[in-house]
């Protein structure tokens, strides 16, 4: 036995208690997807912005959007209804190893594919100068984007993890950063996250100004990970709009209902999870000073990493252990260029990697301070997407009672570790 083994293996798990949390929320079945992405953007005309045999380039992100794959499918299928000839960019920076094959494999995760679509899917990191903005700053968007007649803007608002502004994750931020490939991300992100805010208004202000941007459909999403409206703009509306729809955004959005934990355990991250791999909004794990929010911790343990994250290893930085079987995953070629081009080293730091679930759990519980080892809290998420399962351990019951909107499920059960300490 190693000396690290020695070292946890007498540390006690405790014993954990499932829990429901209940969030209200509107919804959208996915199977009223379709009619309600055309609804909408007939509602509003959209298909007036279009003529016979125009080239549209419609943007697909990173991120693990419910239905996006439906709501692509939909846009695309409008665009075709209304004589135009749509075609697919990846507007995601640096994401999918900042290469045009990785950023496709990406959407292929979510299956978003040209079968699956019914039209082609370009995939270029090439940019073009399409102007300057009002402070003199060079406007770079994707060079197939901008020779297409026009482009259509998908994109989820959101909060998001490093800053905080009128326009977080959402329509602006994608144009600037999203379809500004690895080249224009970069730059942008190299001012800094205390600039990013006035940065991406800046930006994406003067893109709105210089391309030729048809209509934008934002997405909402409720507590649940699940589509809760669909709200096309012009592009003389986004300015004004999306400010609005950021604020529902960030009322809607989950969290967990304890305000502090000793230890946090993440089964898994990814960047089809978050930019971060797991939501600092709800994790707490910030990566620098301009954001905040999220459970307190004093230890975060991640255990592995999603099979759509390609091996993009972002956020585990964040953490203070992981396991061997998530380091192992860990793809340099596919994490590094995110994080040289947001210019944050501290998400792709390594922290440390312990053989199995189990002494990753017991390594968080060790090294707390100021506390009662035997009598440690833990707080246990599947991912940050999806918290209105979470388990915690038995000594907080008696908190947890008088949480209004927290459904104790069961009765307190040990964590079950095969022989091999991990969990099944």
């Amino acid at each position: 036995m190693s000396i690290v083994s020695q070292l946890l293996e007498g540390i006690k798990i405790p014993r954990m208690v499932r829990a429901h949390q209940v969030f209200e929320c509107q919804k959208i079945e996915p199977d009223k997807i379709a009619e309600e992405v055309r609804s909408k953007l007939s509602q509003k005309d959209m298909g007036g912005t279009i003529r016979p045999g125009m080239r549209v380039a419609i943007t697909a992100g990173s991120r693990g959007i419910a239905n996006i794959s439906l709501i692509i499918k939909s846009v695309v299928d409008f665009v075709k209804e209304n004589e135009g000839e749509p075609f697919i960019v990846p507007a995601m920076g640096s994401h999918g190893g900042a290469t045009a094959e990785g950023q496709k494999e990406v959407l292929e995760t979510f299956g978003i594919t040209e079968e699956s679509m019914g039209c082609p899917i370009v995939s270029s990191m090439e940019t073009v100068h399409i102007g300057d903005a009002e402070d003199g700053k060079p406007v770079f968007i994707d060079k197939k984007a901008h020779e297409a007649d026009g482009i259509v803007v998908v994109g989820r608002v959101k909060p998001h993890t490093c800053f905080r502004g009128r326009y977080e994750s959402g329509i602006m931020k994608m144009m600037v950063i999203g379809l500004g490939k690895q080249y224009g991300a970069e730059k942008y992100h190299q001012l800094g996250f205390k600039y990013l805010a006035e940065i991406v208004e800046v930006i994406g202000n003067a893109i709105l100004k210089h391309a030729n941007i048809l209509f934008s459909v934002a997405i909402l999403e409720n507590a649940y990970d699940e589509t809760s409206a669909i709200i096309p703009m012009y592009p003389d509306e986004i300015k004004d709009m999306e400010p609005d729809l950021l604020v529902k955004a960030k009322a809607d959005m989950p969290k967990i209902l304890f305000d502090e934990t000793d230890v946090l355990v993440v089964d898994k991250i990814g960047k089809n999870i978050s930019g971060e791999g797991m939501d600092s909004n709800i994790t707490g794990t910030f990566c620098n000073p301009y954001a905040s929010g999220g459970i307190k911790s004093q230890r975060v343990i991640i255990l592995d990493l999603t099979d759509e994250t390609q091996g993009c290893a972002v956020g585990v930085g964040l953490a203070d252990g992981i396991t061997k079987r998530l380091f192992e995953k860990f793809d340099f070629e596919m994490t590094y260029p995110n994080c040289i081009t947001a210019a944050t080293p501290n998400t792709g730091k390594i922290p440390m990697v312990m053989k199995n679930d189990r002494e990753a759990i017991a390594f968080g519980i060790s090294t707390c301070t100021g506390i009662d080892l035997t009598d440690v809290r833990i707080i246990r998420i599947s991912d940050s997407l999806h918290v209105s399962e979470i388990m915690f351990s038995e000594n907080m019951l008696d908190r947890a009672r008088t949480i209004p909107d927290l459904e104790i499920l069961g009765e307190p059960f040990d964590l079950p570790f095969d022989n091999n300490g991990d969990l099944w």
